[in-house]
């Protein structure tokens, strides 16, 4: 896959426990959100597996912003392609942002 000219990548956890908690209707609504916006060569998805945050799954992670998002469900996902395109990050799902010495979490 040629990245060039993808703002943003979404990292779409697909492992056993966010499976389980919904995480392929997640997929879904995101890539239907992404397609129905014509941003299929502005935000690119890829299916992971375990990315190792099993208690907050769904996890949706955005790059090149470092965001890592839980407990995401089908309208969330839209509401994060919305974000992505005006440019606010989704505040209520963040789990950790990144800053220049690292990840920091959003949970408090």
């Amino acid at each position: 896959m040629d990245l060039n000219g993808f703002g943003h990548h979404l990292l779409l956890c697909n492992g056993k426990s966010c499976i389980r908690n919904g995480a392929e209707a997640v997929t879904k609504a995101i890539r239907k959100d992404i397609h129905d916006q014509n941003l299929t060569y502005t935000i690119h998805t890829t299916k992971t597996l375990c990315n190792g945050q099993c208690k907050h799954g769904p996890i949706v992670v955005l790059y090149p912003q470092g965001y890592w998002y839980r407990s995401m469900t089908p309208t969330l996902g839209k509401a994060l392609v919305g974000s992505i395109v005006t440019h606010h990050p989704l505040k209520q799902s963040l789990l950790y942002s990144y800053a220049r010495k690292g990840f920091r979490s959003e949970l408090f």
